[in-house]
């Protein structure tokens, strides 16, 4: 399983949550995730460096930076892709969460 895979949630009420935990502690059976609310063409968040705005296979989604948590990899399933291509922006999302900057 690699950083930045994206995984389907049927149950929840936001069904999609990336990963972002190190690859390199893939033998822990959890994810660290961060849910991804889709949002509408004129929506933007109140805190955009901590909610950023994906664009993830043409549709919007808010990054829901302060609702992360750790997951259980048999209740993920298998990913449904990966957006490594937004990896400095979700680093830069969880770098203001947890040091301010």
């Amino acid at each position: 399983m690699a950083r930045f895979d994206l995984y389907r949630i049927k149950a929840w009420r936001i069904p999609l949550v990336v990963s972002v935990q190190a690859e390199m502690l893939d033998d822990i059976g959890s994810r660290v995730v961060i849910p991804l609310r889709a949002v509408g063409p004129n929506e933007a968040p109140t805190l955009p460096r901590l909610n950023p705005v994906l664009d993830i296979d043409g549709h919007r989604h808010v990054l829901e930076t302060t609702d992360l948590g750790a997951q259980p990899l048999y209740w993920l399933g298998a990913p449904i892709g990966n957006i490594k291509e937004h990896r400095d922006t979700i680093t830069a999302a969880m770098d203001f969460l947890f040091q301010g900057y």
